[in-house]
């Protein structure tokens, strides 16, 4: 470590695209990024990332090892599960973060449901059961349409809507074996479909304060059965007074959940009545999202990763603006379930007038699984123009182009 030089923790499942993104950014800002993942102790250096092996399930005694590492300047992490043991490491290490029963909180779909609506936010009617709770019964008993999720599941996975009783009767026994796989809590939510048009925001907490850092349109809708998402694109094209809606709805929510310093990723829906409170995570958007993202900060521009580290360790990045333009990223979707053996038009769609990257993630003889079973993409495609409407028009042009090969796999047994 160089002598001056700050140092972060950064928690993550495992290495991936997103861990990479952070070890570049941290390799530009000359900072010493230390990963702790979840592995067993007992493995030395399995995946050659150099990490510190952390359970996450029993994380304490993880956490005192990262005692002995000296001095550490600030924490983050990547994913939902990782951000509540970011926030207990930075409990014990005397760090800034959000404190881990905020963490808890926004991890939990229950609990954050619970606490948007105890802070007068508008939010679905909801109630939780175990998924071993008789179907037919709960059919009979609730309103349509509805939605069901699985507790602790992320994203799309484990997500289904029913606009009837034998809609909710599959929807639970596909959820169920959902759970099953995953090995996770059998755990259901069930909540009211909330009608209107889904947005996202990116933003930071500085004792409690949010500051936002972009409102994305998501312009395909999220109406289901199942709730991939696609397209993100920003700035907003929301009229100013629905995006400072959205705005004060995000920071009410992360006030509830009792968020503090670091990020959240949080998704609304807006409609006649309002800007709905979904989610509020303690954590910055998934995958590679963010490299659609660049700010000014000062003279310099930077990435999201790099304004996270600088914030991680109390830096200033107050001034920070989204850079002039329209910036999109798709994610690319899954048409069918298949074995992936891989694309073609590549260069085709690079080509596209604002296009500035495609990555496929999807790896050749991977099994790959739309949601509500799967929970990755195939891959992102990432636009920069002069407006937002015009990113849009380039990635669905982009995307056009893309021809992915996926072989027929025999049925995954659920």
């Amino acid at each position: 470590m160089k002598p001056g030089a700050k140092r972060v923790l950064l928690f993550a499942g495992k290495t991936g695209y997103q861990v990479r993104e952070f070890s570049s950014a941290a390799e530009e800002l000359g900072v010493e990024l230390v990963l702790a993942t979840d592995r067993c102790h007992m493995l030395d250096d399995p995946w050659g990332d150099q990490a510190v092996a952390v359970d996450f399930a029993k994380p304490a005694e993880g956490i005192e090892a990262l005692r002995a590492l000296g001095p550490v300047d600030g924490v983050l992490a990547v994913g939902d599960g990782p951000a509540y043991v970011a926030a207990q490491a930075a409990a014990a290490l005397g760090l800034r973060y959000h404190p881990p029963h905020a963490a808890l909180a926004a991890k939990n779909k229950l609990l954050a449901r619970h606490r948007f609506r105890a802070a007068g936010a508008l939010a679905p009617a909801f109630r939780s059961t175990r998924l071993e709770a008789n179907p037919n019964a709960l059919a009979r008993t609730t309103r349509y349409p509805c939605v069901l999720k699985a507790l602790e599941l992320a994203g799309s996975r484990g997500v289904i809507r029913a606009d009837n009783p034998q809609q909710f009767i599959e929807a639970v026994e596909r959820i169920q074996a959902i759970v099953k796989r995953a090995q996770t809590t059998p755990e259901l939510l069930i909540e009211e479909f909330i009608p209107g048009r889904e947005f996202a925001l990116e933003g930071l907490l500085s004792n409690g304060a949010l500051q936002p850092l972009a409102v994305f349109d998501k312009p395909d809708p999220l109406d289901g059965p199942f709730f991939e998402e696609t397209i993100y694109v920003t700035p907003s094209r929301l009229p100013k007074v629905e995006q400072g809606a959205i705005r004060a709805t995000v920071q009410r929510a992360a006030t509830a959940l009792g968020l503090r310093d670091g990020p959240v990723h949080a998704e609304v829906r807006v409609n006649a009545a309002g800007v709905w409170m979904l989610e509020a995570a303690a954590r910055p958007i998934g995958g590679l999202c963010a490299r659609a993202l660049r700010f000014d900060v000062g003279s310099r521009s930077l990435g999201l990763e790099a304004l996270l580290l600088r914030h991680a360790w109390g830096d200033d990045v107050s001034s920070a603006e989204l850079a002039p333009g329209g910036h999109g990223v798709m994610m690319i979707p899954i048409p069918q379930e298949g074995i992936y053996q891989g694309v073609e038009g590549m260069e085709q769609a690079r080509t596209v007038s604002g296009i500035t990257d495609v990555v496929i993630t999807a790896k050749e003889g991977q099994m790959i699984e739309p949601p509500p079973e799967g929970s990755s993409y195939l891959g992102f495609i990432f636009a920069h123009a002069s407006t937002s409407g015009e990113a849009e028009a380039a990635l669905r042009e982009a995307f056009t182009r893309l021809k992915f090969l996926l072989s027929t796999a025999l049925p995954v047994v659920r």
